[in-house]
């Protein structure tokens, strides 16, 4: 077979597709079906009705990636981010997960996730430059 690699700059969401299908099946094969499922607690105005914030995350492979988690500025310092968190990892238990994971930068409340029992693996020195990227877990019993 011959081959050839080009630069797409911003490519769309086909060839996204295209390189995740062998990735998948080669994936599929190696651990077995990640069973994935997306989920989202949404934060909601009272009045708008609009969605204001919330959770999004992926579960494959029995953990839980919380990919988005973002607090309106109104609703700070009122227990929604514990709320969001408390039942995204409520969702995690009934789902069977092994744990939770997600990254955040150094500057977006570590210690938040921290205080939820979450622990740090690993981080990213300057990304972006002269901040980190953290990288947590929290294993369900």
């Amino acid at each position: 077979m011959s081959t050839r690699i080009e630069l797409t700059v911003n490519p769309g969401e086909d060839e996204r597709a295209a390189i995740l299908r062998p990735l998948r099946a080669y994936n599929v094969a190696q651990a077995g079906d990640p069973k994935p499922e997306a989920i989202a607690l949404l934060v909601r105005d009272e009045h708008s009705n609009e969605i204001i914030g919330g959770l999004y995350g992926e579960i494959f492979y029995r953990w839980l990636f919380i990919e988005l988690l973002a607090i309106p500025e109104q609703a700070r310092g009122q227990g929604t981010g514990s709320r969001l968190i408390n039942m995204a990892e409520e969702v995690a238990r009934e789902k069977g997960c092994v744990g939770i994971w997600l990254d955040t930068f150094d500057f977006q409340a570590p210690a938040f996730y921290q205080r939820h029992g979450f622990t740090e693996f690993g981080h990213l020195e300057d990304f972006p430059p002269g901040r980190q990227r953290l990288f947590f877990q929290k294993r369900l019993a």
